[in-house]
């Protein structure tokens, strides 16, 4: 396949568009394509095209878009990560992982074991970085949506919407000793719900308050007896539940 490149501008074929500057350097400096050369470009909301590389100049580039192709077939059940912030770099790769398996959007949460503030976040203009990552693994994976990348918010913020959304199911992941009743993955209807959203904790897990709190609202759910790393997690779960839904 020709190379891939979000453009969230393009609209119809036959028209000539602008192509953002990061992905314009990517093409100009990483790919070295140039005037002539055929690409694929997709909006990020779930439309692609054929296209074709008409200008570069330094890291301006213009692409022509051709025609419509079929875009990548997104998921039935439309999966909320919930995803306690994780330390580093590993949070990165969760976006990445998360976009990959085909959620419909993440949510960053800040918990009681979280080691970042909301204020440090966005200080750190985290979730600019963790929407680049989101881009750049739906250009990698083939997905012409990229998932939004929410605002983090805290773990009681979060705890009071769910209660507040009747349509989304919601499932907090956690250890099988945590207090409250907890249900093997496989105890979930195998019927597929429209949407639903999946809390997985930080490094140091779920606090018991934590988990009180949420169990009024939530299926407390165990992925088994073995303890998964917090980068991990995630991935698992995505894997598990859209097995039990029937997406594979």
């Amino acid at each position: 396949m020709n190379a891939r490149f979000h453009a969230p501008d393009a609209r119809s074929a036959g028209e000539e568009i602008a192509l953002p500057g990061e992905e314009a350097r990517h093409l100009t400096r990483v790919l070295r394509l140039g005037v002539g050369d055929a690409v694929r470009v997709f909006d990020g909301r779930g439309h692609e095209f054929a296209a074709s590389v008409t200008s570069v100049a330094r890291d301006a580039v213009r692409v022509r878009l051709e025609e419509a192709c079929p875009a990548a077939r997104e998921a039935t059940v439309a999966i909320t990560l919930a995803q306690a912030v994780l330390k580093g770099d590993r949070m990165d790769d969760v976006v990445r992982d998360a976009v990959m398996m085909g959620v419909a959007a993440i949510q960053p949460i800040v918990t009681t074991r979280t080691e970042v503030s909301i204020a440090a976040l966005a200080r750190g203009r985290r979730r600019e970085r963790w929407e680049r990552v989101a881009i750049a693994s739906a250009k990698q994976c083939g997905r012409a949506v990229v998932p939004p990348v929410h605002e983090p918010v805290t773990f009681d913020a979060l705890v009071s919407r769910l209660a507040a959304t009747e349509a989304v199911v919601p499932i907090m992941l956690v250890e099988p000793s945590a207090g409250g009743e907890v249900v093997s993955l496989s105890a979930l209807s195998p019927t597929p719900p429209t949407a639903a959203t999946a809390l997985v904790g930080p490094e140091g897990g779920w606090t018991e308050e934590e988990i009180a709190a949420a169990a009024p609202v939530c299926r407390l759910v165990s992925l088994g007896g073995r303890t998964l790393r917090a980068d991990a997690m995630a991935l698992v779960a995505i894997a598990a539940l859209f097995s039990r839904w029937g997406e594979y």
